[in-house]
């Protein structure tokens, strides 16, 4: 039996996926907890139909992050702390949402969950940081962190 998935059903499937499952299972499990919906004819065209404007904006949305990504490779940005030690370490550290905050102040609108830190910046000096979009784009920056 073909079935649409209205929720993410662990072993199964995410949301919105065309599952084939046993007639069984779905009438005892999936249907009364409202997990999916019988794959009918008019369901079918209607999931078809989102399914291709689903795949279009996430067309759209691709080519956006492209051209972020492609502006934003090779940046430098500059931290200048005051709170530095004499061994040239910080007190504090360079985060993730400091550099999201440096970005933005640049133009650049980017989530400090797609900011990714090969080891946390806690001393001067120069530092990379990548910024990963998923789907392989992925941009590296430059972190200066000097003395105020």
């Amino acid at each position: 039996m073909k079935v649409i998935l209205q929720k993410d059903v662990k072993d199964l499937g995410k949301i919105g996926d065309l599952v084939n499952v046993k007639e069984g299972f779905a009438r005892n499990f999936l249907f009364p907890r409202k997990l999916a919906l019988v794959a009918t004819e008019n369901k079918l065209s209607e999931w078809t139909h989102l399914k291709k404007m689903s795949d279009i904006k996430k067309k759209k949305a691709m080519v956006g992050r492209q051209e972020v990504i492609g502006k934003m490779q090779g940046i430098t940005l500059n931290f200048k702390l005051e709170a530095a030690g004499e061994s040239e370490k910080l007190f504090g550290s360079v985060t993730n949402m400091d550099i999201s905050k440096q970005l933005e102040s640049n133009g650049y609108q980017v989530d400090r969950r797609d900011i990714h830190l090969p080891e946390p910046i806690k001393q001067l000096g120069q530092h990379k940081a990548f910024v990963k979009m998923g789907e392989g784009l992925e941009a590296e920056l430059t972190i200066v962190v000097e003395k105020a």
